[in-house]
């Protein structure tokens, strides 16, 4: 199956939807903060990717306030923290023909 992990209130996640025509291409589309990351998915994620680190974004508005930045960080630290909040993920996060791409670069879609 193909799928996209994405957050409809991201603007650059909008542009790589619209751009990639994800959806007439035929990809599943998950809206991440209406429908979470259930732990399976995550998992499977982490499978293709090889660790939770990956997949996990600094960006995040939540991270510097959470003091996270002072941290060392470990696997199962990621996966709690994408868990609990979902603006952790690295996103778009596209799974397609057995393989991962995380992260707004379009020509990965």
């Amino acid at each position: 199956m193909n799928k996209i992990y994405h957050l409809s209130t991201c603007g650059t996640c909008k542009k790589i939807l619209e751009e990639t025509k994800a959806k007439e291409r035929g990809f599943v589309l998950q809206d991440i903060k209406k429908d979470k990351i259930t732990p399976e998915q995550l998992d499977e994620m982490k499978a293709l990717s090889g660790s939770y680190e990956s997949l996990f974004s600094r960006r995040s508005q939540q991270y510097r306030p959470m003091g996270l930045h002072e941290k060392t960080l470990t696997e199962d630290d990621y996966r709690s923290l994408i868990l609990q909040e979902y603006s952790f993920l690295k996103r778009p996060v596209a799974i397609t023909g057995g393989k991962i791409y995380t992260g707004a670069d379009v020509k990965n879609i």
